[in-house]
């Protein structure tokens, strides 16, 4: 399981520790990332993701996981929250038709 969030993309970086002695050496600083069922209005089902924190306090903000994938870019997401985003747009179009 690789360490990327699905939805914002969200990886590890490199950079380095600094001792008292300044020597460096390299580290990574990983992602927090949790794994959360996310519930979808316009689907009436959960999701189940593995996703950031930092994520989690932005799909809150915007109102949920509906509202999330509406604004998020399609490079960013992963291929099943791509499918998500592409049925919800999918069963809102049937709606108002």
């Amino acid at each position: 399981m690789s360490r990327v969030c699905e939805l914002t993309g969200t990886g590890p970086i490199v950079g380095n520790n600094v001792s008292h002695s300044r020597v460096h050496t390299k580290r990574r600083f990983l992602p927090n990332l949790v794994n959360v069922s996310l519930h979808s209005d316009a689907l009436g089902q959960k999701f189940s993701m593995r996703v950031a924190a930092k994520a989690l306090r932005t799909v809150d903000k915007l109102g949920g996981l509906d509202a999330y994938l509406a604004k998020a870019k399609d490079d960013v997401l992963s291929v099943k929250a791509l499918k998500i985003k592409k049925n919800i747009a999918k069963r809102e179009a049937e709606a108002e038709a």
